[in-house]
Order: structure tokens, then C-alpha cells, then sequence
């Protein structure tokens, strides 16, 4: 039985009802703003950024801990560069 590590957040970002490119861009800005280090909580349900938001943060030097899918809403736990 695997073992499930929680991801404890210091922030969140609902964009659920966004769509492209707006998920992504407000990520980029929460990442920005939260400070280095921090986990940010990003909550989405638009198709394109479960593509655009992983490679975007990953691009820009953010690390992405966890995501996590709930029917159609994935959840995205990202340290801050």
C-alpha cells in the first residue's frame, strides 16, 4: 500500500472558470507574489492548462510538487522559485 506525502499550501489560486491563457498568466503573477520558497495551491478545471501550467511553471524555475485530479478539476501544488 503506497503512502500518500501531504502538500501543505501557504497560498491559493482558484481559477476555476478561467480559461486560456488566464490560468496560466495568473499563476505566473500568484508564483511572483507569494514569495521564494512558498507553496502556492492552484485549483483549475480549463483542458488547456492542465498542459500550459505545468510546463509553464517548470519553465520559469518553479517546481512542481503534486497534482492532483477530481473529475474534471486538477489541483496543483508548485514551490516558488
Amino acid at each position: 500500500m503506497g503512502e500518500k506525502t501531504r502538500v501543505y499550501a501557504d497560498g491559493s489560486l482558484d481559477v476555476r472558470g478561467e480559461s486560456c491563457p488566464y490560468p496560466e498568466l495568473y499563476t505566473l503573477e500568484a508564483l511572483e507574489a507569494i514569495g521564494s520558497g512558498k507553496v502556492l495551491e492552484v485549483i483549475t478545471d480549463c483542458p488547456q492548462s492542465f498542459i500550459n501550467i505545468p510546463e509553464s511553471v517548470r519553465a520559469h524555475g518553479h517546481e512542481l510538487l503534486s497534482e492532483q485530479r477530481d473529475g474534471a478539476t486538477r489541483v496543483y501544488y508548485i514551490r516558488a522559485k
